[in-house]
């Protein structure tokens, strides 16, 4: 992470009184835009429309990012390898929607990942997602086994896109079968993509690719020409078929 007094780059601070963003398609490819603001519901929707998050470490500002290349999942493309698809025909998991949002994303904050020491997932973080959800617009996807919740994950739905933040596993591919499970729906529904964000080699285990940022600003701008639905995901459900 670059720091934002950067000589080569000027990242610009943003006022608690405009939701207004630099384009992102002139921000450097590794993506830091701007800095500053809040995480209000009106921010934070801005932000996603123009494919641009937050993520940031305690006791720093807020930094907004969109980085160039980005990763994202196309529905139909989940690859289901020979080992996942027996963990999916055999071994219990039951998936539900919205049901438990509050206990996913403190389990997101919480579950200790390689190579990160302290999570990015701070309370007020944690506070501004409520909020999107409460108005219908952050949903989350939760694995249970044997009435215990073990994996899940979160993310936010604007139009036909979903932009996916954390997920969690308290048991192995609990949240592979939550990744699944909203791909599958999301395609039954029609949304274009998920957003990943940055590559990881799992996501692309899983099949996700990584596109240039002006073609993913491109997609988005299709996406978001469906306003999509917004509410509680309820009534979503989801059982394995074999392929």
């Amino acid at each position: 992470m670059s720091s934002m007094f950067d000589e080569e780059y000027y990242i610009p601070a943003l006022s608690r009184h405009s939701c207004y963003f630099p384009d992102p398609r002139l921000a450097s490819d590794e993506g830091l835009l701007a800095y500053g603001g809040d995480l209000s519901p009106m921010r934070l929707l801005s932000a996603y429309r123009q494919g641009i998050f937050p993520w940031y470490n305690e006791n720093d500002p807020i930094l907004w990012w969109s980085p160039n290349p980005r990763l994202i999942l196309y529905p139909g493309k989940f690859k289901v390898r020979k080992s996942f698809r027996r963990v999916l025909k055999n071994k219990g998991f039951s998936v539900t929607f919205d049901r438990h949002f509050p206990e996913v994303i403190r389990q997101c904050a919480s579950v200790r990942r390689k190579g990160q020491e302290k999570t990015w997932i701070l309370p007020e973080i944690i506070e501004a997602y409520e909020s999107l959800h409460d108005q219908g617009y952050a949903h989350s996807v939760e694995v249970h086994l044997d009435g215990r919740l073990v994996g899940g994950l979160y993310g936010v739905a604007l139009g036909r896109a979903f932009f996916g933040e954390s997920m969690f596993s308290l048991v192995s591919d609990a949240s592979k079968v939550a990744f699944k499970a909203l791909s599958d729906v999301l395609g039954a529904k029609g949304y274009d993509f998920i957003d990943c964000q940055m590559r990881t080699d799992h996501m692309v285990g899983l099949g996700a690719e990584v596109v240039p940022r002006d073609r993913f600003l491109d997609e988005l701008e299709i996406a978001l020409s469906d306003p999509g639905d917004t509410g509680y995901w309820h009534h979503f459900s989801w059982e394995y078929r074999d392929e």
